[in-house]
């Protein structure tokens, strides 16, 4: 396979998940307070879907590890997210949203762990640079926002839910265009050489899931509530999804420059940078719903998220053998990310309700708190493979 069409491959797939994304972030709270829910159990449905995400992201994450292969577990799960998401079409009232919401999490939160198991071993298989594959979800997160800006602008807060769906259609066929296998494959009946438990033995593999679970939870009250704060504050709809898109625009040209970054930063600088960049922009959108700030807070994304993220990755392809991607992107999206905005999400549901705006000073404690944790991994972790053979 020539190199550019490998990369078509392995992009096109997280290009129709981030489409999805991108309506559904953006959104979707402004679909649940369409359909009655108050702003305290809008935390909760968050804290919910979490929560059955961590359990979920673990099993399968498991079973992927054991199974050495995760295409056809991609494939199912685009399936049965297509289906899933149609029941939402049919769910009124608090109760009826929350139940199906418990099982999307279980659908929705492995897919994401599972593909960058894919794509993050391929891409240092074929001399890839990670950054510049998921650039083009990316790129699809934007056109997400802004069509779903436009289409609730136009016909109102439901065609959040049609937006996403055209993203979640094609998850399925194009998981398919995924590589089967991006290690060798083990004999009939053999284990992996290590699991789990020899993960999370290791303390800087801990540190490392502090200090990015809560770089991304801090976004607890933006992903929840910024919507929301940015309507109440006068802004139409259409210049709120160019506030997400213009997130995600920043963001792109940071993954473009990952390589050159992440050689003068190093894992561990280029996660604090995205820290640095949180405990920011939270400060500041706790006091201003101005639209010429919020252009500039939102440029921060590309530190808060995206560098973080793409930290994150860099750390996992050399703390982690290739034969145990799947595994190790699935405690970081379990228990990294997933266990912490789970609790985060609830407790920024508390905190909007109590004190509006004023809720991003909480998630600026948060920041500060991941950190202290990417200090101490900086002083732990040498960089070399933390488990299994060594790394390549």
């Amino acid at each position: 396979m020539t190199p550019p069409l490998a990369g078509v491959r392995l992009g096109a797939y997280g290009c129709a998940y981030f489409f999805a994304s991108g309506a559904f972030m953006s959104y979707w709270p402004v679909w649940l307070r369409d359909r009655g829910v108050a702003d305290a159990e809008i935390g909760t449905l968050f804290m919910g879907r979490q929560i059955v995400s961590v359990a979920a992201t673990l099993l399968i994450g498991w079973l992927a590890h054991r199974l050495a292969g995760t295409r056809g577990l991609i494939a199912a799960l685009g399936a049965a997210a297509a289906l899933l998401m149609g029941l939402y079409e049919f769910a009124f009232g608090f109760a009826a949203i929350l139940a199906v919401t418990l099982v999307w999490g279980t659908i929705w939160a492995p897919t994401m762990a599972l593909y960058d198991g894919v794509v993050v071993p391929e891409c240092k298989r074929l001399g890839f640079v990670y950054g510049r594959v998921r650039v083009w979800g990316s790129v699809a997160f934007i056109a997400g926002a802004f069509l779903c800006g436009l289409a609730v602008d136009r016909h109102g807060p439901a065609w959040t839910l049609y937006v996403g769906m055209a993203g979640i259609l094609l998850l399925c066929p194009l998981a398919l265009l995924l590589p089967v296998a991006t290690t060798e494959p083990r004999a009939p009946g053999a284990a992996p050489t290590f699991g789990a438990r020899d993960l999370l033995r290791q303390p800087a593999f801990l540190l490392f899931l502090a200090a990015t679970g809560l770089c991304q939870a801090s976004h607890a009250v933006l992903y929840s509530f910024g919507t929301l704060t940015w309507r109440d504050a006068g802004i139409d709809d259409v210049t709120i999804s160019l506030l997400w898109a213009e997130s995600v625009a920043i963001e792109i040209v940071l993954m473009l420059a990952s390589g050159w970054l992440l050689l003068r930063l190093g894992v561990c600088g280029l996660i604090a940078f995205g820290l640095g960049c949180a405990l920011v922009r939270w400060v500041a959108m706790a006091f201003t719903a101005d639209l010429p700030a919020l252009v500039i807070l939102q440029a921060l994304h590309a530190g808060s998220f995206a560098a973080a993220h793409l930290g994150a990755m860099a750390f996992l392809q050399r703390a982690v053998p290739a034969e145990g991607a799947s595994l190790g992107q699935s405690l970081y999206y379990a228990l990294g990310t997933g266990l912490t905005q789970a609790v985060m999400f609830q407790i920024a549901g508390l905190l909007y309700a109590e004190f509006a705006a004023r809720a991003f000073l909480g998630m600026a404690v948060v920041a500060l708190a991941g950190l202290v944790a990417i200090a101490a991994l900086a002083r732990r972790w040498d960089g070399s493979s933390l488990v299994g053979p060594p790394q390549k």
